[in-house]
């Protein structure tokens, strides 16, 4: 008689205590406390390990190192830090979340799925371009979207901003107080920015708008950027204008559409914690980093708010139990 195949049981679903949903320095921090904490965190990598950190270079502001550092190298030393103490990284992407029960089954990229008893959202935001090959090409090497991280390098130069609302006004006028001259370049002829910060940047002296222009062209050389060329948006000619630097401040897109119908967002797609605090509207889910914080958008506040989320989550955990 022939022998009957044997049904494979189909493949359990792996189960963590705590699992990390991104590997910047939120997510990263996260890991090394949760670890520490003996929950053996599984932290997901996503689609950028390491963050914002991987696509900056010169780092002067983040604690503990005297001397320039590169964003890259510290977001490894992170990673290093945190596989020490315990955690475990696994280069997927999470595509669905379901948190209607409990625990919470997430799917991944791979076409596999894990549970988990507690969640800690860290999965940043990404800066908006412009979107040119010229920008792209002096990325780190005059172009940034970040005054605060960058402006000191351009100590006594001239720079440029672009965007005309709130973010664009704040970064001129913080680099107004570093720089010898900031230009704001705005497509419009009018700024979205709030009225008192209007009043502010019109008031500055060191600061100058062009209306009406948009970036066509970031010019340079092996050295960096010298200068930008600016296509006007109501018919005039091309205008071309010596800068060092150029600042794009156009906004942020969080990375938080897999979490839309998880977790409370706010009109711009950021996580909704509790003020103070990394809760979301989610028992058991917690949120830490630029996914959070369209405020600050700092290497070291999303360590901190990674910290926060740790401590927050196992918290939580032994209340459950």
């Amino acid at each position: 008689m022939a022998s009957v195949p044997s049904q494979s049981s189909p493949q359990a679903v792996p189960h963590e205590q705590v699992v990390i949903i991104g590997a910047g320095a939120a997510g990263l921090t996260a890991g090394i406390y949760t670890a520490r904490a003996n929950l053996s965190p599984v932290i997901l990598a996503g689609l950028q390990p390491g963050g914002q950190m991987t696509i900056t270079t010169d780092v002067e502001n983040y604690p503990g190192f005297a001397n320039v550092i590169q964003g890259p190298w510290l977001m490894t030393e992170m990673q290093s830090q945190a596989e020490n103490v315990g955690a475990r990284v696994i280069y997927d992407i999470v595509t669905a979340v379901d948190a209607s029960s409990r625990p919470f089954v997430l799917s991944l990229d791979s076409g596999g799925q894990m549970t988990a008893d507690t969640i800690i959202l860290a999965t940043g935001a990404q800066a908006r371009w412009l979107g040119l090959e010229s920008e792209q090409a002096f990325n780190g090497r005059g172009v940034s979207a970040c005054a605060t991280c960058d402006g000191f390098f351009y100590k006594g130069r001239e720079v440029a901003v672009i965007g005309g609302g709130n973010t664009a006004v704040e970064e001129a006028l913080y680099l107004a107080n570093i720089c010898e001259k900031v230009t704001l370049v705005h497509r419009r002829d009018t700024l979205r920015a709030e009225q008192i910060m209007q009043d502010r940047l019109l008031r500055n002296e060191k600061i100058e708008v062009l209306w009406n222009r948009q970036v066509a062209e970031v010019l340079g050389d092996d050295g960096g950027v010298s200068g930008l060329r600016l296509a006007s948006t109501v018919g005039e000619a091309e205008l071309e204008i010596a800068v060092h630097g150029m600042f794009v401040a156009i906004g942020h897109d969080p990375a938080t559409a897999a979490f839309a119908r998880v977790v409370d967002l706010d009109d711009e797609g950021y996580i909704l914690a509790e003020k103070g605090g990394t809760r979301t509207s989610v028992s058991g889910i917690f949120a830490a980093g630029d996914c959070v914080d369209k405020i600050y958008r700092q290497a070291v506040t999303a360590a901190g708010m990674g910290c926060m989320a740790a401590l927050d989550a196992e918290r939580w955990l032994g209340e459950q139990e």
